[in-house]
């Protein structure tokens, strides 16, 4: 059995009729026309440690995929917000992992807008952070 995991939780349903399967190693130079067109596309990791899957979705919203993007595979609670912001919609995990990372570390990492890094950098800084760069 798969468990769906989004912004909301687990769903056990899976509405969605996968139009493309890809892997990680999935060449970006690769992408068509055809494959844009696709109304969802899986990309799916063999290993938590493998960055490709986020980077291949990222560039296919970069090259104007507007459908629905499922990560699958071997996906980490914590990587939860990494795989929104590249540009999944959902993830796709088995009911073993939903088992050993269960909802709630999901649902933590859910305001996945709300704990980007690169907007913390871009606000001013606070007066505790004043201080310590006017000690420097």
């Amino acid at each position: 059995m798969i468990v769906i995991v989004n912004d909301h939780g687990f769903s056990l349903q899976n509405d969605l009729t996968i139009a493309a399967d890809l892997s990680s190693d999935f060449d970006p130079e690769e992408i068509t026309s055809e494959l844009l067109q696709r109304s969802c596309i899986r990309i799916t990791l063999d290993s938590f440690a493998d960055g490709r899957g986020f980077t291949l979705a990222a560039r296919l919203r970069q090259c104007g995929y507007q459908g629905h993007l499922r990560l699958a595979g071997y996906v980490l609670a914590d990587q939860y917000a990494m795989a929104r912001r590249s540009g999944f919609d959902d993830v796709e995990i088995s009911q073993e992992f939903a088992t050993r990372q269960p909802e709630p570390q999901w649902l933590a990492r859910a305001d996945w807008r709300a704990h980007d890094y690169q907007s913390r950098l871009r606000r001013p800084a606070g007066p505790s952070q004043q201080n310590v760069e006017s000690r420097n």
